[in-house]
């Protein structure tokens, strides 16, 4: 792959953290004014008219481009992303963006934990230890025995965990489904799931915030449209390791919008977390390599 192509998938890449930092933060708007079960649904209908339509364009047929090798391991995946989605967005608005994004973040170091027993990958000492390190980050932010721990402090490590699982998942499908097919069962299962328990929750909306809504569901469109095209022209590799900088942006976001706080104990575990997954990233990548 040429070096413009990887330049063109950094760009992307930082541009896909942006778009899913703002979408992040209507999430955590409407989530705050309205129940996460009614913002998830409407959410994950357009998100899968957009996979749906993806998936016709690229195979000729609907039929077809949901043809999977895998039919209990997809709608499994389906399931796990739209629960994490949920307790994530939760988390957003009893934790807020900062803090819960801190936690969320340890999800690579999760992936590499897990990746022995579900893929049978081989762990090795340097990558436990880059593990061990970034989940002392996770401990620093949760503060468990602190006056401050709740059990809501876990909401997001769960949403981290289960992401994991999500993203083991997808690895073990792509063997033999296309990131299409893949994409359109996340949609698909989720839609029919969030729909399944939102429509119990329906609640009017101001047209004020049925803007925010409307935005929500194309920023959404539109992020998992740039990360296709991300991984089309780079390396997954090469461009992962600048997912992380979703980080800042969403902290940015917390403090000027949601009047949050950036406190001391989620600078230092939010740091080593993100040094510990990035060591992780970068030691998977120069394996492959090797």
């Amino acid at each position: 792959m040429s070096t413009q192509n990887t330049r063109l998938g950094i760009m992307l890449m930082v541009m896909t953290t942006m778009v899913f930092s703002i979408q992040d933060g209507l999430s955590r708007h409407l989530a705050g004014e309205y129940n996460v079960y009614l913002v998830l649904m409407i959410r994950y209908v357009f998100f899968a008219i957009f996979a749906l339509a993806i998936v016709q364009v690229s195979t000729g047929s609907l039929k077809k481009g949901l043809r999977t090798a895998y039919p209990i391991l997809q709608p499994l995946r389906g399931v796990l992303l739209i629960v994490e989605t949920a307790l994530l967005v939760y988390a957003f608005t009893v934790l807020g963006l900062i803090e819960s994004h801190a936690v969320f973040t340890s999800y690579p170091l999760i992936v590499a934990a897990l990746s022995g027993p579900i893929l049978g990958e081989k762990v090795g000492w340097r990558r436990w230890t880059a593990i061990g390190i970034g989940f002392v980050g996770v401990l620093i932010i949760l503060q468990p025995g602190g006056h401050v721990f709740s059990l809501t402090a876990i909401i997001p490590l769960a949403a981290a965990t289960i992401f994991a699982l999500y993203s083991l998942l997808t690895r073990y499908v792509s063997r033999k489904d296309s990131a299409s097919t893949s994409m359109a069962w996340s949609a698909l299962v989720g839609a029919i799931c969030a729909t399944a328990v939102g429509v119990f929750y329906w609640e009017p909306m101001a047209p004020s915030d049925w803007v925010f809504m409307l935005g929500l569901c194309v920023f959404g469109m539109l992020s998992h449209w740039m990360l296709i095209k991300c991984y089309e022209v780079a390396e997954a590799s090469a461009v992962q390791p600048f997912a992380f900088l979703q980080v800042g942006f969403v902290s940015l976001i917390g403090l000027f919008f949601f009047g949050e706080t950036l406190e001391q104990r989620v600078i230092i575990g939010g740091s080593i977390i993100l040094a510990a997954g990035l060591f992780t990233l970068l030691r998977e990548r120069a394996k492959a390599k090797a």
